[in-house]
């Protein structure tokens, strides 16, 4: 007899594979960089199109990056401040970023595999459009989450808080939101088959009663 699948099936993320001796680069458009320390200047800094690959991107705060269209596999973010994080259209591939501030985060239309956010401020994060695969976010502070149309699979937030999660059309599988703080979601039908606590669901049983079409009164 089959063994029944345990839901919610959790994200398979493995830590970047990085070597240890690292050179100096920076990032440019259309550039490559392979087994790299980079940092970036405080400005703006345009990689787009760019492919990043077994590397680094070092703590400091910069007013703009920009690796629309690009491709990072095996990148570790460490401490980043940013006013903005442009990576519309990119795929990220065994991506990991661990603290840090950023205004802006856009993801649109990116496609992620196995990526990690830890303990990262985001104001705003895009990900309208978006494919998520087996992937995570703890330890976060998000202002709104957008993420209207996006295809979440083995997807998990733990110890994190969003203000306002967009939610319509979302496409899921294994999405396990029992370690999210919301305090709305746009469209909360759009997370049938998702998996929450029965804090969570008692915390928005109005919204709930009300999509199901429940006349509620005081």
């Amino acid at each position: 007899m089959a063994r029944s699948r345990i839901r919610p099936e959790q994200p398979r993320i493995s830590e970047p594979d990085v070597a240890e001796d690292l050179v100096e680069a920076t990032l440019t458009r259309s550039g490559e960089v392979r087994d790299a320390r980079i940092a970036l200047p405080p400005g703006s800094t345009d990689a787009a199109h760019s492919r990043l690959d077994g590397s680094v991107i070092a703590s400091g705060a910069v007013d703009s990056l920009d690796v629309s269209g690009a491709i990072l596999s095996d990148v570790a973010v460490d401490g980043l401040s940013a006013v903005e994080v442009i990576a519309r259209h990119s795929t990220w591939r065994t991506v990991v970023i661990r603290g840090g501030r950023i205004g802006t985060l856009d993801l649109s239309r990116a496609r992620m595999d196995g990526v990690l956010l830890d303990g990262v401020r985001v104001e705003y994060l895009s990900l309208s459009a978006a494919v998520l695969l087996d992937v995570e976010i703890t330890g976060c502070r998000i202002g709104t989450l957008d993420a209207p149309g996006a295809r979440l699979e083995r997807v998990r937030i733990t110890e994190s808080q969003v203000e306002e999660f967009d939610s319509r059309e979302l496409q899921l599988r294994d999405l396990d939101l029992r370690g999210l703080d919301a305090l709305s979601f746009t469209d909360i039908r759009a997370l049938r088959g998702a998996t929450l606590t029965d804090a969570q669901v008692a915390a928005h049983a109005r919204a709930l009663a009300i999509a199901v079409g429940i006349d509620v009164q005081d």
